[in-house]
């Protein structure tokens, strides 16, 4: 990953939309903001953050609106690759596949955030999604390492 992908990759974890600001791609960059925050608003997530860093989790349980916040994972994760991918340096063959099973992933974990216990804890609407993210990223890695050994996609 080049210097500018991963400033790319950081600006948009910050904020979906930035990354394409930063790329140039102003109207692409302005609509994921304005899907950002429509999402953000009718979903409660702000407010879902703070309560679920507080421990209050049954709280943020209760205040999320699951039919706008299944979008946020894929929205987000799409904003994230789309920038990386249009910024400059090269990207190996396959690269999307983590960033498209951590979208997956970060739905699975959305939908059960609200039953799904780790250790008896229930994690939350914002603390089981990352956690499921993560295990998205490391299935996406070895997907891309499988599909990569096989050749099955050429260049």
């Amino acid at each position: 990953m080049s210097k500018d992908q991963f400033e790319k990759l950081l600006w948009s974890i910050a904020l979906p939309g930035f990354g394409q600001l930063l790329n140039k791609n102003y109207i692409k960059g302005l609509l994921l903001i304005f899907l950002e925050f429509l999402i953000n608003l009718h979903s409660n997530f702000n407010q879902i953050i703070m309560l679920s860093f507080h421990g209050e989790i049954h709280e943020a349980i209760r205040l999320t609106d699951y039919g706008w916040l299944m979008f946020y994972p894929c929205v987000y994760m799409f904003a994230i690759w789309d920038a990386v991918k249009g910024a400059q340096g090269d990207l190996p063959s396959l690269s999307f596949l983590p960033y498209v099973s951590s979208a997956y992933m970060l739905t699975v974990g959305v939908i059960y955030s609200n039953t799904f216990t780790i250790f008896g804890v229930l994690w939350g609407p914002v603390w089981l999604p990352i956690l499921f993210c993560f295990l998205g990223i490391i299935l996406g890695q070895l997907l891309k390492l499988f599909l990569s050994n096989k050749k099955i996609f050429q260049e």
